[in-house]
């Protein structure tokens, strides 16, 4: 299934280092064991090709469906129509101890009420046969969270980690060491069989889940590969006898036909990713890529980010923006965009897509969002970001005991089931009558399923990348996949790929700092002649560290 995941935007407040993680990991001391030749402060690389013996052995779920669609790798498969019966996978509860699990998730959006109150988590619950009790924070501040905890060393059982948080946590190799469970004997080899779901995913998923020389966590497999799309209403505008536009020169020229004020209707929210995706500006590992020379370089030292930055400083400049976008970060541009119709454009994850146009078409039956398909501002193919590393990351809390590691993983199993299963139905739809109806083309959701659901157990769990079915919204399978196998075509080469990097603290650290700096300049609270004096802050505040890093982590890649 698809879910918002990568629509989170940055955070403000970002601390400089791990607080209260001992001596050791304040001083910088050795991050990998066996593995390691920087400092942690430095950052480090490991190939991950180095750590076979440690995965799960692969084995496929003799209770599987055949896909209608088939996705381009890393594209996922697609399932229009929903099974007509359901395979009860799990027959024991994976929980036995009665004792509650604490857990902590995100959600974009309303927070979903407690388990005190929620008819959905207490119906999952009764299945696990243990109690999950989620504590949701808000997505767009995840990583402020993530640093407090683990400086005052204060986890839950477990910890959904999202795979674009980590990049933002200085020494977060360390943090593991110091706060989670070594999983690589419960889940290496055959021993994954005791956890058939997780034994289902994708290998590539598992690598990526390797720090320090151990299996740290369970990985979420991505369904999807793309961090970002730009979406219209396309029902506004056939209305107004618009096509979706095909070049940079029509997006602009349709957001200024759109854009009307008096109407309380604007073109864009902040759209400053896709914009560089148009210019061609690089994308890995956050931004890196190589010169003709084999040395690397960021995305802030490259022309087309340069010619970006002035683009989108000139969609800022002519008012294009929604003023609730420019005046706080925390502004709904879902809700704007396909509820009110107040935005035509937006920038978003592809998983706001679906959920949006369930939810909003039972208002308002012409809804049609979209995805407009990347372009080119400079001529030839597009380029587009993606990877195929896990959506999000679930670690255990270290010292909890072999027993209770055991029930955890039992656990995050069951919420792994795969389309088709009993445990899936409830996963996703909660229970009959209350949180879903039945339907020739499966459950719909209720209020209730979009007030109560919001991905609590998908959080803590993972599938295999498949997409689909989805009732409310019978084209959105089709539609999505066309899209996505399209656009894979152009998805950017990583020069890293294979490669574990933890990148240099001081870098982490000032990553968010340095945004806030070009946000200033995007929005002309600074002027763009600041752009090259943010630059050299930039270098001189990681950027040649991690320069550094990058050059010498090339030849471990695959």
């Amino acid at each position: 299934m698809t879910y918002q995941y990568r629509g989170a935007k940055s955070t403000r407040r970002h601390f400089l280092g791990l607080v209260g993680l001992g001596a050791a990991a304040v001083a910088g001391g050795p991050l990998l064991s066996g593995c390691s030749e920087k400092p942690a402060g430095s950052g480090t690389a490991q190939n991950l090709d180095a750590f076979a013996d440690l995965l799960p052995t692969h084995k496929e779920l003799a209770e599987s469906i055949t896909p209608d669609i088939i996705g381009t790798r890393p594209v996922p498969d697609g399932y229009t129509r929903y099974p007509s019966s359901l395979v009860d996978l799990i027959t024991e509860k994976p929980g036995t101890s009665g004792k509650e699990i604490s857990a902590m998730t995100p959600q974009w959006g309303p927070a979903p009420p407690g388990i005190a109150q929620s008819a959905y988590l207490q119906a999952v619950n009764a299945e696990l046969g243990t109690p999950v009790n989620f504590a949701v924070q808000d997505g767009n501040t995840y990583a402020d969270k993530l640093n407090a905890m683990f400086g005052g060393r204060d986890v839950p059982e477990l910890l959904c980690v999202p795979g674009w948080e980590v990049e933002k946590i200085p020494r977060f190799a360390q943090a593991i060491d110091v706060l989670f469970e070594d999983l690589t004997e419960h889940l290496k080899g055959d021993a994954a069989n005791n956890y058939p779901m997780l034994a289902s995913f994708p290998t590539g998923a598992w690598r990526h889940a390797i720090w320090n020389g151990r299996l740290a966590a369970v990985p979420n497999p991505t369904d999807g590969p793309f961090p970002w799309a730009m979406f219209t209403r396309k029902d506004l505008l056939d209305a107004r006898g618009l096509a979706v536009p095909a070049s940079l020169d029509e997006l602009l020229a349709i957001a200024k036909q759109v854009t009307d004020p008096a109407k309380k209707v604007w073109a864009f929210n902040d759209v400053f990713a896709m914009i560089q995706m148009y210019h061609k500006v690089p994308g890995s590992k956050g931004g890196w890529r190589l010169r003709s020379d084999g040395t690397p370089e960021f995305k802030y030292e490259t022309p087309e980010f340069r010619q970006a930055l002035e683009v989108m400083a000139k969609i800022y400049q002519d008012g294009l923006v929604h003023p609730d976008i420019i005046a706080s970060r925390g502004a709904d541009s879902a809700q704007l965009f396909a509820k009110n119709g107040a935005i035509v454009f937006t920038q978003d994850g592809v998983g706001m897509w679906q959920p949006a146009q369930a939810e909003h078409q039972k208002v308002n039956p012409k809804l049609n969002i979209q995805p407009v398909p990347i372009f080119s501002a400079t001529g030839g193919d597009p380029l587009v970001w993606g990877d195929d590393e896990p959506i999000s990351f679930t670690f255990v809390k270290k010292g909890v005991g072999k027993e209770r590691v055991e029930e955890l993983l039992r656990v995050i199993n069951w919420c792994s089931a795969p389309l088709g299963s009993q445990e899936a139905q409830l996963r996703d739809y909660g229970v009959e009558g209350r949180h879903h109806t039945p339907g020739p083309n499966g459950p719909r959701k209720t209020d209730l399923a979009f007030k109560e659901i919001a991905n609590q157990y998908f959080f803590i769990s993972g599938r295999n990348p498949t997409v689909g079915p989805y009732p409310d919204t019978t084209n959105y399978v089709q539609d999505l996949l066309t899209y996505s196998n399209e656009m894979v075509k152009y998805l950017e080469k990583d020069p890293w790929h294979g490669v574990k990097l933890e990148m240099p603290a001081a870098y982490k650290a000032n990553q968010v700092p340095t945004e806030d700096k070009i946000n200033d300049v995007l929005r002309g609270r600074r002027p763009l002649s600041d752009f090259e004096a943010i630059v050299q802050e930039w270098k001189a505040n990681g950027g040649e560290e991690a320069r550094r890093l990058l050059a010498e982590s090339l030849p471990k890649a695959g």
